[in-house]
């Protein structure tokens, strides 16, 4: 039995953080990518917004990365 449950409960936490941030990224990159593929399909110009666009939604995980470590203490 663990005594201190303040440690176990932080790394969930953290483990929390990243792991749900990684989820809602993914849902958001999976639409977004869909939809540039098909703007891209129509028309070549669109190229670089379409890539800005499906790389923006990876600024969640970083921001779940640092409030994981913000629970972590490091």
């Amino acid at each position: 039995m663990v005594k201190n449950m303040v440690e176990p409960l932080t790394a969930i936490g953290a483990a929390l953080a990243i792991g749900l941030s990684a989820i809602a990224a993914a849902i958001a990159e999976k639409d977004i990518g869909a939809a540039a593929v098909g703007a891209i399909a129509e028309n070549e110009d669109l190229f670089v917004k379409g890539l800005i666009m499906t790389v923006l939604p990876e600024t969640i995980v970083l921001f779940g990365f640092v409030i994981s470590y913000m629970i972590l203490g490091a």
